[in-house]
């Protein structure tokens, strides 16, 4: 059962680190089910503490996944109207079948957002629609950078407790 649930838990660790990249699966969360896994293991002793940290974290990552966009939107001179269109954007370029919807939705959304609602000038609207990119960008780097942290973690768990395979 040690191994099995080892096995599963690295499963997750990969696919979270997949899911950080793909807009389809939430990255973060399914790693943290990894770490969830090497806790199940009778010879790791539990720690609640530890695991609502990571599960908090977890789902902080996930929720600031959408809204980061819409920060980038505002820090780069977008209105209110530009961050919401940026949201929305997002979640019309993840069921999209567009290649690339989830880097052109929130562009897009935020240009439209600005050049619509608020009758911006094009060059002003196509900084805030950069801001939502950059702020894709910088979402997307955190979650891949959590993945891995996860991942180290589950390793670290693994090889002090010697819940080796062989």
């Amino acid at each position: 059962m040690d191994v099995f649930l080892v096995i599963l838990g690295f499963v997750f660790m990969l696919v979270g680190i997949l899911g950080s990249v793909l807009p389809v699966l939430p990255g973060v969360p399914i790693s943290w089910l990894g770490l969830l896994m090497i806790y199940l293991v009778p010879s790791v002793p539990f720690d609640w503490f530890f695991l609502t940290i990571t599960f908090v974290l977890a789902i902080f990552l996930y929720l600031m996944d959408y809204i980061i966009p819409a920060i980038g939107t505002k820090h780069f001179g977008g209105s209110k109207s530009g961050a919401w269109c940026a949201i929305i954007g997002l979640f019309v370029g993840i069921i999209a079948p567009i290649p690339f919807g989830i880097l052109i939705g929130p562009f897009l959304g935020a240009f439209i957002g600005e050049m619509a609602f608020n009758k911006t000038r094009s060059d002003i609207a196509l900084k805030a629609a950069f801001g939502s990119f950059i702020g894709f960008i910088a979402s997307t780097f955190m979650k891949i950078l959590a993945s891995f942290v996860y991942l180290g973690l589950f390793i670290y768990k693994v090889w002090i407790f010697k819940v080796l395979l062989f």
